[in-house]
C-alpha cells in the first residue's frame, strides 16, 4: 500500500509560481511511475506530468516549458515546480503512483492517489 500526501497548493496571481510536494510512504520498492494530475471544476482529470523511476519524463503540452517534475528518491518526495502560472491552471492537483510499468504515463489509471491540493490562479 502506497500512501501519498500532497502539499504546497495555494492562491497566486497570473505569472506567479508554486511548488507542489508529494511525500510517498508504505512501499518496499520505488514506484515505477509517479505523476501529477489535475481536475478543474466541471472537467475531467488530466495528466500534467509524470516521471518513471529511471527518469522518463512526460508533460501535458500546455504546461511544457512552465512546469518541472522532479523526484527526490532520498526523501521519497515528488515535486512539481509551476512557473508562469495562468488562470487556466486553476484546479485540484493530485499526486499519483503506480508500481506497474505504464505505456501511457499521463493516463489516470494509477493505483494510488493522494488527497489533492488546491491551486488557484487569479488574473
Amino acid at each position: 500500500q502506497v500512501h501519498l500526501v500532497e502539499s504546497g497548493g495555494g492562491s497566486v496571481q497570473s505569472g506567479g509560481s508554486l511548488r507542489l510536494s508529494c511525500v510517498a510512504s508504505g512501499y518496499t520498492y520505488l514506484p515505477s511511475f509517479m505523476g501529477w494530475f489535475r481536475q478543474a471544476p466541471g472537467k475531467g482529470r488530466e495528466g500534467v506530468a509524470s516521471t518513471s523511476h529511471n527518469g522518463w519524463i512526460m508533460y501535458l503540452d500546455s504546461v511544457k516549458g512552465r512546469f518541472t517534475i522532479s523526484l527526490d528518491k532520498a526523501k521519497n518526495t515528488l515535486y512539481l515546480q509551476m512557473d508562469s502560472l495562468k488562470p487556466e491552471d486553476t484546479a485540484m492537483y493530485y499526486c499519483a503512483a503506480d508500481l506497474r510499468w505504464k505505456s501511457l504515463p499521463l493516463r489516470d489509471d494509477y493505483n494510488y492517489w493522494g488527497q489533492g491540493t488546491q491551486v488557484t490562479v487569479s488574473s
